[in-house]
């Protein structure tokens, strides 16, 4: 039987060396995935019995194949880019569903690779939050992407997250003699998550040099549906937030690359390759790609879900449980009792989410070596889960059980002094002036409908995908 899903009529891709059978040609679409050395066929299901026409086959039964902008590209046999002297922005995640990192096509493809650019967290992925990444303007840098070992990469490469401000932006000697820009970057759905700044960043460096900026795109790994939180209000922005936007947009790369460049007016040509399959009710382990870890502290899609919410506590002196094997979806701190943490949560009946009561011990960062009582957060309904208030009332009721040791962080967050890392993380101090002065997370996300609400109507006009 084959796995239906969405209101679409079924089909499964079938993956295979063996191309036979009796299928009529009108059901029957082949692709060649030009330097992936595989097909991917889809074959027309009986809608009533779910059946698949009998024929000489191999198949790995998924329920979509989804193709990135980066396969597509390739399918196409690099039309958009072809004889391109190209700047290439990208990190580990950004693979082909045979693995094969971008850097790596693009570097066997007819274009010229002149440049490379890596993101926060560097080109191979390696680097922690907050830790200035390496880049190597002289000439060869060796990147451990193919599995045979490190190979030299004769390009130049550049750090687009070093130790000052400037660093998060391409400067103009840097993209000199380039015709176009290419960003791969797998972003996971949320404001604060900072590949989507350095995306603009980078149209705005391009668009000053008049060049092409190309957007593979990807899906985003949440689902393109629900938008949750609060929009980023004026003089908040920062590398967490360089646009007015909720925490939670609902928009793939390609999306945001096209309202970006509407809403600031940046006057550069952009060119978005979209994804083919995605739909906006997909989540990304129905897509049918390999999940790869976009950051060093993202292992996994579950992390993905809880990270619009739980990423909050980095702005604060609790532990949102980077130095464990579950980040985002573990916290707590030295003086958290656990039970009474469940308890709490658990009473607040949150859809979508249970609370279990733990003790860790981070191996870094906040209480490294240090016992922790906190939760871990199991999203047991996503459609119904809501990260963003879920990690508000996290935060409201850990800033009370925790009396005195609570504590905003109040160290430079992201190249900011000036403003609280919670306020940046908000988009505003109107949430942190809130909760101090005892407001309920429940009013405090009431304030967030009408925002909630403009943004929706907002993006309308840039959506790629149904």
């Amino acid at each position: 039987m084959v796995e239906k899903s969405g209101t679409d009529e079924p089909c499964v891709p079938l993956q295979t060396s063996l191309i036979a059978g009796n299928c009529p040609p009108r059901k029957l679409e082949i692709r060649e995935f030009h330097g992936l050395h595989r097909w991917c066929i889809w074959v027309q299901c009986n809608p009533s019995t779910g059946q698949l026409p009998v024929g000489s086959y191999k198949a790995r039964k998924m329920s979509n194949c989804v193709l990135t902008g980066l396969e597509c590209l390739v399918r196409d046999q690099w039309a958009s880019l072809r004889g391109m002297r190209v700047g290439l922005v990208t990190h580990p995640a950004a693979v082909d569903r045979a693995f094969r990192a971008t850097v790596d096509l693009f570097r066997e493809a007819p274009v010229q690779l002149a440049a490379l650019f890596g993101p926060e967290h560097g080109l191979a992925g390696q680097e922690q939050d907050l830790v200035p990444a390496a880049g190597n303007v002289a000439g060869t840098l060796r990147v451990p992407f193919r599995a045979d070992g490190t190979r030299s990469v004769p390009t130049t490469f550049y750090s687009l997250y070093g130790a000052t401000l400037e660093s998060l932006r391409p400067s103009d000697e840097q993209l000199q003699g380039l015709e176009a820009l290419v960003i791969d970057l797998q972003d996971i759905g949320s404001r604060y998550y900072t590949f989507q700044a350095t995306m603009l960043y980078c149209m705005e460096a391009a668009a000053r040099r008049k060049l092409l900026t190309v957007i593979l795109d990807r899906p985003n790994p949440l689902g393109g549906e629900a938008v949750e939180g609060p929009v980023l209000q004026p003089d908040y922005e920062s590398f967490v937030g360089p646009h007015p936007i909720p925490t939670r947009h609902g928009l793939t790369m390609g999306e945001l690359a096209q309202f970006y460049r509407a809403e600031r007016g940046l006057s550069g040509e952009l060119r978005v390759i979209p994804c083919e399959g995605w739909r906006r009710s997909m989540t990304f382990d129905q897509t049918g790609l390999p999940w790869v870890l976009p950051s060093p502290n993202m292992p996994a899609l579950e992390t993905a879900f809880v990270y619009p919410g739980q990423c909050l506590l980095e702005g604060t002196n609790l532990s949102e449980g980077r130095g464990t094997t579950r980040p985002f979806e573990i916290c707590g701190a030295p003086w958290t009792q656990p039970h009474e943490l469940a308890d709490r949560l658990q009473q607040e009946a949150l859809p979508g989410v249970a609370f279990r009561p733990m003790w860790f011990r981070p191996t870094f960062q906040k209480f490294a070596g240090q016992s922790c009582g906190g939760v871990q957060l199991h999203v047991t309904d996503r459609e119904a889960f809501r990260p963003v208030r879920t990690g508000l009332f996290v935060l409201a009721t850990l800033r009370d059980l925790c009396g005195p040791h609570f504590d905003w962080r109040r160290e430079p967050y992201e190249f900011v002094s000036d403003r609280l890392a919670i306020d940046l993380l908000f988009g505003s101090p109107r949430e942190r002036l809130a909760l101090e002065a005892g407001e309920s997370p429940q009013s405090i996300a009431q304030l967030w409908e009408e925002g909630e609400a403009a943004f929706r109507h907002r993006r309308q006009p840039y959506l790629l995908y149904s």
